[in-house]
C-alpha cells in the first residue's frame, strides 16, 4: 500500500509515518528509512541529525538509504513484501531537482523523475509512506523559483493522492485522514 502523509513544517508528519512503521515492525516488517535530504549547509545537517536521533529512540532498527535524486529507482530496488519504507521527504527530493543547473536540465530531469515515481508507485510491494510538506496553504510566494516549487509540489501531491491508498494530513501532531 502507498500512503501519502502531508503536513506543514514540524507538524508531526514524519513522526506519524515512523510510528506507523514501528507498529508494522511488531508484525514482522523490516523498516527502511529513505532519506532525500542533502546536508549542504550546517542548518540542514542539524535537521538531518535531529531526524536520526528521533529514529534512534524507536524500539526498532532502521535500515537507511540516502537517495536525493533517484527515488523511483531506489524504491523499485528495495520494496518488497514484509518491508515498510518511509520516504522523507518528497519536497526535499523536488528541491534537489529544481536546483540543478542549468534550469533547462532541471526541468527535464524533474519531469522524468516525477513520471518514473508515479509509474513505479502502483507496482511497489510492501508498505510505502511518502512524507511531504503541504505548502499550498499560504499566499503565492515572491520569486520565480519559490512559485515553481509551490506549483510543482501541489501537482505532485495531487498526482500521488490519486493513486495512493491512503492520504493523511498531519497538523499539530494530529492526523486527519483524507483518503483511505
Amino acid at each position: 500500500m502507498n500512503h501519502l502523509i502531508l503536513g506543514g513544517a514540524r507538524s508531526g508528519k514524519t513522526r506519524f509515518a515512523t510510528q506507523a512503521a514501528v507498529a508494522l515492525a511488531a508484525k514482522g516488517y523490516e523498516c527502511v528509512y529513505l532519506a532525500t535530504a542533502q546536508a549542504l549547509d550546517s542548518e540542514m545537517h542539524e535537521r538531518i541529525t535531529r531526524h536520526q536521533l528521533d529514529r534512534e529512540q524507536d524500539s526498532i532498527e532502521w535500515l537507511t538509504y540516502e537517495t536525493p535524486f533517484e527515488l523511483a529507482e531506489t524504491l523499485k530496488a528495495i520494496a518488497r513484501d514484509n518491508r515498510v519504507i518511509v520516504v522523507d521527504c518528497l519536497t526535499l527530493w523536488l528541491t534537489n531537482h529544481l536546483l540543478i543547473e542549468p534550469k533547462t536540465l532541471s526541468e527535464e530531469r524533474w519531469r522524468k523523475a516525477k513520471t518514473m515515481l508515479l509509474q513505479a508507485l502502483p507496482s511497489l510491494r510492501g508498505e510505502v509512506y511518502l512524507v511531504s510538506n503541504e505548502v499550498g496553504c499560504g499566499i503565492v510566494p515572491m520569486g520565480e523559483l519559490s512559485r515553481r516549487f509551490v506549483d510543482e509540489a501541489g501537482w505532485l501531491h495531487q498526482d500521488i493522492a490519486k493513486i495512493a491508498d491512503e492520504v493523511v494530513l498531519v497538523t499539530a501532531g494530529l492526523p486527519m485522514r483524507l483518503k483511505g
